[in-house]
């Protein structure tokens, strides 16, 4: 505006050369204005809480009829209208003196204002000239400005009681409130000592973290989001990942269209970030496209699946929780430009923000006394604020470096900081002065080009801390050089992402190993000591309590608290054991799950085998089938639980999908409720490929489903088929025999790259979007019968008809190690038969299984522990597969029957005899060629039959899960021992 004012000045003919223009800076003017319009508000005869000030050409007075209405300017010529509130823009994109609208009174924070009722999101209106100046109600952050080198100006008074206590004789006549007012000397009890810098914790993720978020009230427990749309919730302390919920569309129906189509195109999603609600019973996901998914959380580690919103047109960029007028809210931010509220109940959205010009990067919600708003950053740089009304924003300046930038307030909330880095790799670290809307000081101390977007998180009132040039620099709040810095003994990106505690003891540093550090200062460790003195105390304990978990109430309602005990069907490795400092820092050079299966005299628990002979005893449910019946050789739960899907033998699929009524109001899969054999309306159906040279029931069927439930793959015998789950439409085919594809899984971390195992023994990693082989994996003498990746350690273990086992590694897909399955101790012979592989949820542990048993190994191929069919199963075994939460392993045999074994000790848990879930009038002797296990419920199993039925099997209403519990005393069958795992000889660690 001054320069403006000047060039007017410059260009009259009477003034030119005579008059010589001040220098002033940027925020004079504003100055000025404050203090002349707080002076006549002082003065008036009946001030009221919300002045209306609209000119400096009339003397300002407060009327009791409209609160704070001024005489309008007669002829003034320099008055115009008053539309729209918000800032000064550049005045030189529009003409000289262009208008700013103006808003009606009521309660502002600072520098926002409420906006015209009816003109919420007009930026200028045209008008006549003039100099029109819009009040504003509140003493917060009261009037920001464009940082130098972009003009824009703005004017908000304060609310009268603030006016009233800052005007006291004595007093600056100008209302301001200082962010970094503090106590004298109240940051002096801490010292550089209190940074944490020493590496106590190696977390091995698996995959690209992309964010974390530590518990805010668990000092120990960090959330943690990948580029391959996982989320996890690690124990630093123990190491433990309590929970690990791999990305899928929990409803894909109620999705929009867009989004669906987009996962069509291209099913690859990211992460953007992870971060906890205010009293860690809430966290909240935002993807890289369109939705949101919110999960409640209980201190037992134990996720829950709340709210899943299709948030906005492209991805989502960032999320926040926010408690507006004592309501849980969630604030999200996306590609799409706006800015949304949503009720975190029910999944309501409450206000949309519109007026950024390009995809908004960072939300930072904030509250100052009872005034709630929320900052916004764009790509551009702009920097906007906003009251939860429809009346738009209330500020726009630019930041530092103008592209992405993120703000975060100090620990009290009396501080404003961001960081930013431009698109030419400069970063900036500000802190802003709230009072004028400006930079208070920029930190010094990074790389001139920064390699990626710089991350930074502050803590203790006192710290900042930013990711840059391979290390994490650290300043004092007070200083803008750098106070020290750490390379975290090595290993990290060039701009690593970082988050403190809430105590400031421990810090998550991400590394270029897809793990993560945990780095703490003198407190951290000894909080981790008393964290492992307390396991082993709980672990002792354990055998002697049992105590009712409480329960607590969270923001949604009541959630289950964690017992102090963990019950009798809680895995024995979820209570955390003893470990001394110095095995931790040595063993934090390796993976972070540390797998704990233990010998039966070291376990704490066993399970009692008990028998199911009768209907009476279980909840099972033969599936409609209106087709000819042919046997199931494949079956699968959708990711989403609604639906199962088999494969026959003659290449045909069906879908069974169960609907939402009073009897299923969740609408998944239930033996309580009949699904429908569901099919498109034009009555289309999935049927594969098959081969000219032999019959589909002759030939090895093969079936993998899209983590979003969109489509499935699937072969049997003929070329590999892309099916469109939706339409039941052919998308595309590719690998045409022979040989022969005999089992398919998806990379972990692209869903375009597909392993393929073949009928001549070869593995084929095969790109779809570019159809190309990438490259042919030979270990094998038999055809491919399975394949597992584990993404914490980076590999894929595959099996085969010769019953070998072969590791490879994903990133150079080299094999190596492999090794045969260990054959019974009545069988001494080299085994052969068709084999299969699936990683436990940890991603360390193997089960194998061959119809001569089910074992469990280790990444290094070393049998921990097997079993071998015996006394009341001791038919071959058809079938197995772990339960959804890997506590479990259902078990189908080729006489009929199921067993459920304990996944840790291999104990016989429960038998399933035929007769409690097949007609007592069969005489076929059907049995379950193939079992699936449901992906939420743990107690939940399919059966895919001989004779072409599936069953869906669950505890009884009576008993909720599956066998009981009792001492070693009562006869738990034992598992065998591996004698390899005692004796084996050193081998090569696969790379991680």
């Amino acid at each position: 505006m001054l320069v403006e004012l000047k060039k007017l000045i410059e260009a009259n003919p009477l003034f030119r050369d005579k008059l010589t223009i001040p220098a002033f800076k940027a925020s004079r003017l504003r100055t000025l204005i404050n203090q002349s319009l707080n002076w006549q508000h002082q003065l008036c005869k009946n001030p009221r809480p919300n002045p209306d000030i609209k000119t400096l050409f009339t003397d300002h007075t407060c009327s009791s009829s409209n609160g704070a209405r001024a005489p309008p300017p007669g002829n003034n010529p320099l008055a115009g209208p008053v539309l729209k509130p918000g800032v000064f823009p550049p005045l030189g994109a529009h003409g000289p003196f262009q208008p700013v609208v103006s808003p009606p009174p009521s309660a502002i924070a600072g520098w926002m204002s409420t906006a015209n009722q009816s003109m919420p999101h007009a930026a200028v209106a045209a008008a006549p000239p003039g100099l029109v100046q819009a009040p504003s109600p509140a003493a917060f952050l009261k009037h920001p400005r464009t940082p130098p080198g972009g003009p824009g100006m703005d004017y908000q008074t304060a609310d009268s009681e603030h006016l009233m206590k800052r005007l006291r004789p004595g007093q600056p006549d100008e209302v301001s409130f200082s962010a970094s007012t503090q106590p004298p000397n109240s940051n002096n009890m801490y010292s550089p000592d209190d940074l944490p810098k020493t590496v106590i914790r190696n977390l091995s993720q698996g995959s690209n973290v992309m964010s974390m978020d530590f518990h805010p009230q668990q000092q120990t427990v960090l959330l943690v989001g990948t580029n391959v749309g996982d989320i996890s919730i690690w124990e630093v302390g123990s190491r433990e990942r309590l929970a690990l919920k791999t990305f899928k569309v929990w409803d894909i129906s109620a999705c929009s269209m867009p989004f669906q189509t987009t996962l069509v195109k291209d099913a690859t999603i990211s992460v953007n970030r992870c971060v906890w609600g205010t009293d860690g019973s809430i966290l909240g996901v935002a993807f890289s496209k369109h939705i949101v998914q919110i999960y409640t959380y209980n201190p037992a580690g134990e996720l829950r699946q709340h709210l899943e919103i299709d948030a906005h047109i492209g991805g989502v960029n960032d999320i926040a929780f926010a408690h507006p007028n004592k309501q849980l809210c969630i604030v999200t931010c996306g590609d799409d430009k706006t800015i949304k509220i949503w009720d975190a109940v029910a999944g309501r959205r409450l206000y949309t923000f519109e007026g950024h010009e390009a995809p908004v990067y960072s939300v930072c919600p904030h509250y100052k006394e009872n005034i709630q708003f929320i900052f916004s950053t764009a790509i551009d740089g702009k920097i906007k604020a906003w009251l939860y009304d429809s009346l738009g924003s209330r500020v726009d300046y630019d930041a530092p470096g103008l592209w992405c930038t993120t703000m975060v307030y100090s620990a009290d909330g009396t501080r404003l900081f961001s960081c930013g880095t431009s698109k030419e790799g400069e970063s900036h670290l500000v802190e802003w002065n709230e009072s004028e809307g400006a930079i208070k000081r920029t930190y010094s101390g990074f790389r001139k080009r920064s390699l990626g977007v710089v991350q930074f998180d502050t803590t203790r009132n006192r710290f900042l801390a930013a990711g840059d040039e391979f290390q994490i620099k650290f300043w004092d709040m007070d200083n803008i050089n750098i106070l020290t810095y750490t390379d975290a003994d090595g290993g990290l990106p060039a701009s690593p992402r970082l988050r403190f505690n809430k105590e400031g003891s421990l810090l998550a540093v991400t590394t270029s190993e897809n793990g993560i550090k945990i780095l703490a200062n003198t407190g951290g460790q000894h909080m981790l000591r008393m964290l492992e003195s307390r396991a082993f105390d709980g672990a002792r304990a354990h055998a002697e309590a049992n105590v009712k978990p409480a329960i607590a109430a969270g923001p949604l309602g009541p959630i289950a608290s964690v017992s102090a005990s963990a019950s009798p069907f809680e895995r024995s490795d979820r209570i955390q054991q003893p470990m001394s400092l110095l095995a931790s820092m040595e063993s934090s050079r390796g993976t972070d799950v540390k797998p704990r299966i233990l010998e039966n005299t070291e376990k704490i628990k066993s399970w009692k085998s008990s028998d199911i002979s009768d209907a009476s005893q279980l909840k099972a449910l033969k599936l409609p089938d209106s087709l000819t019946p042919n046997k199931v050789v494949r079956l699968l739960y959708t990711n989403s639980g609604l639906a199962v899907l088999a494969l026959a033998s003659n290449a045909l699929h069906k879908l069974w999908k169960w609907q939402r009524n009073e009897r299923n109001p969740s609408g998944k899969s239930s033996a309580s409720s009949v699904p429908q054999l569901w099919q498109p309306n034009n009555g289309a159906l999935m049927s594969n490929d098959v081969s000219d040279s032999k019959a589909a029931e002759e030939s090895v069927a093969c079936i993998a489903l899209s983590k979003n439930d969109s489509y499935v793959m699937s072969a049997s015998g003929g070329k590999v088929s892309l099916f469109n789950m939706m339409t039941f439409k052919v998308m595309t085919t590719f690998m045409p025999p022979p040989p022969a594809a005999t089992y398919l899984a998806f990379h972990p971390q692209d869903n375009n790259i597909i392993s393929i195992g073949m009928e001549d023994s070869t593995i084929q990693i095969y790109n779809v979007r570019v159809d190309e082989v990438k490259t042919k994996l030979k270990g094998h003498q038999k055809r491919i019968s399975g394949l597992a990746f584990s993404q914490s350690l980076n590999i894929l273990v595959s099996s085969g008809a010769d019953a070998q086992l072969c590791v490879w590694s994903i990133d150079g897909w080299e094999k190596k190690k492999s090794r045969p399955i260990q054959p019974p101790l009545s069988h001494p012979s080299t085994l052969v038969g068709e084999t299969r592989v699936q990683f436990h949820n940890n991603q360390s542990h193997l089960l194998v299984v061959h119809e001569s048993q089910i074992a469990i190994y280790d990444a290094q191929l070393d049998c921990l522990r097997s079993w071998y069919p015996r006394d009341s199963l001791s038919s071959a075994i058809s079938s197995a597969i772990y339960s959804c939460d890997g506590l479990s392993i259902f078990t189908g045999f080729c006489d009929g029957a199921v067993g459920i074994f304990d996944s840790d000790s291999l104990n016989l848990r429960c038998r399933i005899a035929p007769s409690a879930y097949l007609p007592s009038a069969s005489n076929e002797n059907p049995f379950p060629v193939v079992i699936a296990a449901h992906p939420t419920d743990p107690n939940q199993f399919a059966l895919g039959m001989s004779d072409g039925a599936v069953h869906v099997i669950e505890p009884s209403d009576a008993e909720t899960k599956w066998g009981g519990s009792t001492s070693h005393d009562n006869g738990g069958m034992p598992s065998i021992p591996s004698s390899s795992a005692l004796n084996s000889q050193p081998s090569e660690t696969p790379s991680r």
